[in-house]
């Protein structure tokens, strides 16, 4: 199928690694050129690889999404090096980094980075690259959000309450952009093996008595065959077909959506 994306332009935060890599590799295979926004500087070296390997031209860029300034630049650095931005994945994001269930075992304190990250990181993409794509009357945006911004997951608040957010607000951008034929979507993941899952597991992990810690092997493997009727780990590139597909003319009539990729995690009855 002709996703019909040659010669576009796409970018992806968190494309340093993990999902966003994995988004990026598709978008080259569909023959956009890329260009990777992630916090790490090394992310100028997984670009360069990209291109070597895909043939197809990507950049990368180091940039903190919780700076507007540093994302307005960048923004303007992408277009000005690889053309006008068409689509936009935003993949970059963090947990808190500790258990919370009950949710008393955070402090208030162990929102704000999570919040700043998942939401501001988010909010201020949106606005960097929104208002070249009006003119164009052309765009999409895809937000990375979680299952656990639907089910209320206890294990990280923070986390959860963040990718709420990040659908509650992807639906605002949709009805706003809507008449200049920008589309925007969600992409939810559920058991997808990616540092941040492990880091999920160790904050758990941490609190248990010596006698229930447990590897994040068997871990995981129980809570896969618990919560996922599928039975088996999403991977990386499970997420980056439907995400490039969403970008992609044959998906013209699809804005406003939350899309699972989970396995069957979650169904809403």
């Amino acid at each position: 199928m002709d996703l019909e994306l040659t010669g576009r332009v796409a970018v992806v935060t968190g494309g340093g690694s993990g999902i966003g890599l994995a988004i990026a590799r598709r978008f080259a295979a569909e023959g956009a050129s890329v260009a990777l926004w992630d916090r790490n500087p090394a992310v100028e070296n997984v670009a360069a690889e990209l291109s070597r390997d895909s043939g197809i031209r990507c950049q990368g860029f180091a940039v903190d999404v919780t700076d507007f300034t540093q994302v307005e630049q960048v923004a303007r650095e992408t277009s000005r090096e690889l053309g006008p931005i068409g689509h936009v994945v935003h993949a970059a994001g963090i947990g808190s980094g500790k258990f919370g269930f009950p949710f008393t075992n955070l402090h208030p304190a162990d929102w704000k980075k999570c919040l700043d990250v998942n939401i501001m990181g988010m909010v201020h993409v949106a606005h960097a690259v929104v208002p070249d794509m009006i003119p164009r009357k052309s765009g999409t945006l895809v937000f990375i959000a979680s299952v656990a911004g639907q089910i209320g997951s206890q294990t990280d608040p923070p986390y959860s309450a963040a990718k709420a957010a990040n659908i509650n607000f992807a639906q605002c951008l949709a009805k706003d952009l809507a008449p200049h034929t920008i589309r925007v979507n969600t992409v939810c993941p559920g058991m997808v093996q990616t540092p941040l899952n492990r880091s999920v597991w160790q904050a758990w992990n941490d609190l248990q008595p010596a006698e229930k810690k447990r590897s994040y092997e068997d871990w995981a493997g129980e809570k896969v065959k618990t919560v996922v009727p599928l039975g088996r780990w999403q991977q990386p590139e499970d997420i980056a077909d439907m995400v490039v597909f969403l970008s992609s003319e044959r998906a013209r009539q699809v804005t406003g959506q939350t899309i699972n990729v989970d396995g069957g995690f979650v169904m809403h009855w």
